[in-house]
């Protein structure tokens, strides 16, 4: 994998690098349990060693990397529970940034997540996977700030990147940009029950074509490593744990 991270005035080098590589890991570019070593990390990146070691400690902030000693790290393996874990915090929060979203948008606000939901439905329609799931992530992320609530938002900053991690093991995007599409409308018309209602028949739906996709795809995105022996399962080491496969363009 070659990737040089691109320059821009603005922007200092270790957040280009962690953009970057989070794209990567929530991508699938990146296999969990892979090595991210920094010298190798810097050549690849085309930065210096230091930007790569604060951008390797910014995403194990964020949940996404594993720290192992000295210069090195590994992306992290999710376990089935840690899935579960982030999905049930995700719905507490969208249930407030949902209503709230409703009782207090303004139109500017509004235009923009309408922007991102035309984005995803043109990208789940044309194929374009990566794009597709970036769109809908944005679309969680758009409505958090359109709630209005500044704690709420500062709390969605500490697991927006493990959301967007789980938000792209969606398969079915067409149907994603679908359901995407009529929250949007719920939200435009301010109806807060049906909001609400709706975010919970989300949250199922997608729990459901998680296991699903794991039961009959085995060659899906979403794949589960081997079942810990009995001895170590009476030990209390390992647990089953999904793994993110390779993005598809």
């Amino acid at each position: 994998m070659s990737t040089t991270v691109s320059s821009s005035a603005a922007e200092p080098e270790t957040t280009r690098a962690a953009r970057t590589l989070r794209d990567q890991i929530i991508d699938g570019e990146r296999e969990p349990g892979s090595r991210l070593v920094e010298r190798e990390l810097a050549a690849e990146l085309g930065v210096s060693r230091v930007p790569v070691r604060e951008a390797l400690r910014q995403l194990a902030a964020e949940g996404l990397v594993t720290p192992r000693p000295r210069t090195w790290a590994i992306v992290r393996e999710f376990s089935e529970e840690d899935v579960a874990e982030i999905e049930e915090l995700r719905v507490a929060l969208e249930s407030l940034a949902f209503t709230g979203a409703a009782r207090r948008h303004d139109a500017a606000g509004l235009e923009r997540l309408r922007a991102v939901v035309a984005r995803g439905e043109a990208a789940a329609a044309a194929g374009e996977t990566v794009a597709a799931r970036r769109a809908a992530a944005d679309f969680h992320a758009a409505v958090v700030e359109l709630a209005g609530n500044r704690h709420l938002l500062q709390l969605w900053g500490t697991i927006d990147s493990r959301v967007r991690w789980t938000l792209s093991q969606h398969v079915d995007l067409v149907a994603v940009a679908e359901e995407h599409r009529l929250l949007y409308e719920a939200v435009a018309s301010r109806d807060e029950e049906a909001v609400a209602r709706m975010v919970l028949d989300c949250a199922r739906t997608s729990r459901a074509e998680c296991r699903q996709t794991q039961q009959q795809d085995p060659g899906s995105r979403i794949r589960r490593l081997p079942q810990p022996s009995t001895t170590s399962a009476r030990s209390g080491r390992g647990q089953p744990v999904i793994r993110l496969g390779r993005g598809e363009a």
